[in-house]
Order: C-alpha cells, then sequence, then structure tokens
C-alpha cells in the first residue's frame, strides 16, 4: 500500500524558514515522482515543487523558485521541502504526492496522496 505522511509545518514569521518533511512507504521510491503541493483556503491546490531523483529532474513553481529547495534521501525514502524568506502567501496546507509517471506539477497527474501539514505565515 503507497503511503505518504506529510510533517514538519508550523506557524512562522514573514522572512522565516521551515522545513517540511514527507514521509513515504509502500513503493519503489525510485521508480517515483514525488510532489509537493498546497492549498490555500478557497483556491485550488497548485504545484509547488517535484523531484524524480533517478534522472535529476526538479521542477518548482515560479511562486517558490529561488526561496524553496527540494530533496530527497533514497536510503531513507524521504523528500524535504526547504522553505525560506517565506512570506504570507506561502500559507497554505502542503500535501506531498507520488505517482510513478507524473512529469509536472499538475494536480491531477499524481495519483497517491498524503494527508497536509498546515504552514502559517504571519506576516
Amino acid at each position: 500500500e503507497v503511503q505518504l505522511q506529510a510533517s514538519g509545518g508550523g506557524l512562522v514569521q514573514a522572512g522565516g524558514s521551515l522545513r517540511l518533511s514527507c514521509a513515504t512507504s509502500g513503493f519503489t521510491f525510485d521508480d517515483y515522482a514525488i510532489g509537493w503541493f498546497r492549498q490555500a483556503p478557497g483556491k485550488e491546490r497548485e504545484g509547488v515543487s517535484s523531484i524524480r531523483s533517478t534522472i535529476n529532474s526538479i521542477l518548482y513553481a515560479d511562486s517558490v523558485k529561488g526561496r524553496f529547495t527540494i530533496s530527497s534521501d533514497n536510503a531513507k525514502n524521504m523528500v524535504y521541502l526547504q522553505m525560506n524568506n517565506l512570506k504570507p502567501e506561502d500559507t497554505a496546507v502542503y500535501y506531498c504526492a507520488a505517482d510513478p509517471l507524473a512529469r509536472t506539477l499538475w494536480v491531477f497527474e499524481y495519483e497517491y496522496w498524503g494527508q497536509g501539514t498546515q504552514v502559517t505565515v504571519s506576516s
């Protein structure tokens, strides 16, 4: 059974940093793209970043480029999202998701989803 669990959210002031973690199990980690997504109140879920480590493929949404960094630890089946210089508009529930065929940050490309972790950035 494919399982993903996001953690690491919290409350931070604007300009601060958080590191999200996504623990995965139940699939061959190297064969999947792992993505981070977020959903703010009243808005649609959007892609933030994704990684497919075996082909060194990393994607970022324009809104987070230069501030967020995605990484993976293949030995631990973990994916991380380092978020720096956080802004109030980054406030959202953050989800990690996985799919063996995903090539973009489109939500519908990802089949497996974990529960979210809340990130709140105060101004």
